[in-house]
Formats: structure tokens, C-alpha cells, sequence
């Protein structure tokens, strides 16, 4: 195997799950707390618009950065909620924001490069970055100040060496959600900038922002698996300047070829008939953080903030353990509640799990108590 490949490490989280689901297999109950997807159906709009769509033998490749309609549609989206106009040219469809972030990187980070990111953080940044040579400088978030990413903290970490900052609003694990007046500042310290907008549409309090407000030329990844509850469709799109489209098309070409035909026909349901779905669920799963949090925190777990996007809280697990890893495993094993290890998302969050509230409320209590009870015998 090649130096590059071999220096990856294990996805955890999925670690978890596919243990979780060979427990499954066996007959156990497993409580599914651990991978970050929605349990909503997609929303019967985008399903039609896909059976017509392959009904109608659209199974064929599409221009490589995507249809020129979905990509109209995208931009129309930015320009209404965040009033940023921008090109369909600027827009390029990928199969899902996994692969819009792996060509960011690719593109963007020589060997050597940092690249500064707030910690804790979604476990596959430094993946991506180590991938192509480079190496991510995690800047610690205070969970005093809801996990965001301090300016002055990521100005400190600047060397001659750093390439880029990538943000990430509402975040992955914390729910943090940078206010404006946060982003600008980030986006105003003179480096290129990749935002990871993936969990945008839901939030509990204020929409979040778009680097797009205070970075035209910002790099933006974002998709339709989380607030459409589309995970398995893969569809995401990548928002970069015109100076950069040719290369990230060329990449796409090589690498891809070209999105999907009939699912980019459901992103178009989604974009103009989702929107009240997406509503549905956001009101659904505040209601679930708030039973969540209260839940855990009753059972020791500590919580410093409460989240204020995505889907996910990042439990202080300390009390009972200093490594998460193990303490995940244990908790599947001995009370069938998967959780995901906090270790995943980087040192700072090594005696943490992370929950994920996109679950049901029956779930949720039915966890909470198996690992109250699972706790109460351990002693």
C-alpha cells in the first residue's frame, strides 16, 4: 500500500456502527446514537422526482459539473436566504460533500501546508489534509463560549506555513454556530478560506451564516444529505471562485465524471418543494437536544453548552472514563447503545462521546435509561 494510503486512520464512528450492526445481525436491540443521519424518510417530493426522473431514462452522464439547472437552482438558494450572488459557473455538483471536500484539498494543500481548524472537530479534516501532504493545526474551542472558534486564538496559530482555514458552522460535533460578526472576523485575517456549510437549515436559534457574506472567494461545501435527510443519495455541490472552477471541472472529469442523473433531478424536488420538510424536522430535533441534554446531564454526563445547529452533543464522558474509545465500545456491548468516541473528533475531545439526537424520543429515554442501568451495575 502507499505511504499516502496506509497513513489514514479508521473512520470510528463507523468503526462503531458496523460492530453496532453486526451485534444487529445476531438479534441484539442496538439504540443507533453514534452516526450522524437523520431517521426521517426523504421527503416524498424528491423520491417522485426520481422515479420520474429514471421513468423518463435519465440515467445518463450530465455535464461534468453537474446539470445546469440544479446549479441555476443553487445559486438562486444563496441569493435568497443570504442575499450572495453568485454564478451557476461557480457551483459544481459532486457525489456528496465528502467528495466536494476531497477535491478542495486536493486542489488547495501542498505537502507541508497547515491547515488551521477548530478542535473538537469532524474526524475526517485531518484525514483529507494528511492525504495530500498536509497537516491540520487544531486550535481549541472553549465550550464556555459554545465550542466557536476564537479569532484571536486562530491569528496566534498563523505561520509561514498555513494555507488556509477551514471552518465548519453549525459544527460537527459541538453544534457550535459562529455569529456574524465571528465570521467576518475569520474571514477578514487574509487567508483563503474553506467552510464546511453541510449542516445549514438546521439550527435552533439564528440561521447560520455563509462565509459567502464576507468571502467572495471563499470555497464552500456544502450537500442535501442532512437537512433533506438524503445521506444515501450522495449529492453535494462545492461554491469556489472562477478562477478555480476549470481546475475543480477537470478534476471532476477525471475523477467522477459526472453526478448522478436522476438524483440530481430529486435535488431539484428538494431545493423547490423541501423546505417544509426541513422545518419539520429542525422543530423536531430541538425538541429532541432538549430531552437529550437534560437526560444525560441527569446521568453525570457533563454538557458545558447547549448546541445550537447540527444534530449532535458532545457529552463530557470523564466522570467515568479517560478513554472513549473503550468506554464506546463498553457501551455497546454491555448496554446496546452505540455512541460515537469522543477521540474521534481529536484530543481535545478524548473523554467525550458524542450523541447524536437524530433518533427518536422513544430512543433517546430508552438509551438514556440502558446506560443508566448499564452504569448503575458497573459500579
Amino acid at each position: 500500500m502507499s505511504t499516502r494510503a496506509a497513513g489514514l486512520q479508521p473512520f470510528l464512528v463507523m468503526e462503531v456502527l458496523e460492530r453496532a450492526q453486526e451485534l444487529e445481525r445476531q438479534g441484539r436491540p442496538i439504540i443507533h446514537l453514534e452516526v450522524g443521519e437523520p431517521d426521517f424518510a426523504t421527503p416524498r417530493a424528491v423520491c417522485e422526482a426520481a422515479h420520474a426522473a429514471l421513468d423518463a431514462g435519465l440515467t445518463h452522464y450530465t455535464h461534468s459539473m453537474g446539470t445546469l439547472r440544479l446549479r441555476e437552482a443553487i445559486a438562486a438558494r444563496y441569493a435568497r436566504l443570504h442575499g450572495v450572488e453568485i454564478s451557476p459557473d461557480r457551483v459544481l455538483v459532486t457525489g456528496g460533500s465528502s467528495l466536494a471536500m476531497l477535491y478542495a484539498f486536493g486542489a488547495m494543500v501542498e505537502p507541508g501546508d497547515e491547515v488551521i481548524a477548530a478542535t473538537p472537530h469532524y474526524p475526517c479534516y485531518p484525514n483529507f489534509i494528511r492525504f495530500f501532504g498536509g497537516r491540520m493545526v487544531e486550535v481549541p474551542s472553549d465550550p464556555h463560549d459554545g465550542y466557536r472558534l476564537d479569532p484571536d486564538a486562530v491569528r496566534s496559530a498563523i505561520t509561514p506555513r498555513t494555507r488556509l482555514i477551514l471552518l465548519n458552522s453549525p459544527s460537527n460535533p459541538t453544534g457550535a454556530v459562529l455569529e456574524p460578526d465571528r465570521m467576518r472576523a475569520l474571514c477578514e485575517l487574509g487567508l483563503p478560506i474553506v467552510s464546511d456549510e453541510i449542516y445549514h437549515g438546521l439550527t435552533y436559534g439564528e440561521p447560520a451564516t455563509t462565509a459567502l457574506r464576507f468571502r467572495p472567494d471563499a470555497v464552500v461545501v456544502d450537500g442535501f444529505s442532512k437537512r433533506y435527510a438524503m445521506t444515501g443519495w450522495r449529492l453535494g455541490y462545492l461554491i469556489a471562485p472562477s478562477f478555480m472552477m476549470r481546475t475543480f471541472q477537470t478534476m471532476q472529469q477525471n475523477l467522477f465524471i459526472s453526478p448522478n442523473a436522476f438524483v440530481q433531478e430529486a435535488a431539484m424536488a428538494a431545493l423547490e418543494e423541501g423546505d417544509d420538510d426541513t422545518a419539520r424536522m429542525r422543530e423536531t430535533y430541538g425538541r429532541r437536544r432538549d430531552l437529550m441534554v437534560g437526560l444525560f446531564r441527569e446521568l453525570g454526563f457533563a454538557i458545558p453548552a447547549m448546541p445550537q445547529g447540527a444534530f449532535y452533543v458532545l457529552a463530557d464522558a470523564s466522570r467515568y472514563t479517560d478513554d472513549s474509545l473503550a468506554f464506546a465500545f463498553e457501551l455497546l456491548e454491555c448496554a446496546n447503545v452505540a455512541v460515537a468516541p469522543g477521540v474521534d473528533f481529536g484530543e481535545a475531545a478524548r473523554r467525550a462521546i458524542r450523541l447524536c439526537y437524530a433518533a427518536s424520543d422513544d430512543a433517546i429515554r430508552e438509551a438514556a435509561n440502558r446506560v443508566r442501568e448499564y452504569l448503575a451495575c458497573r459500579g
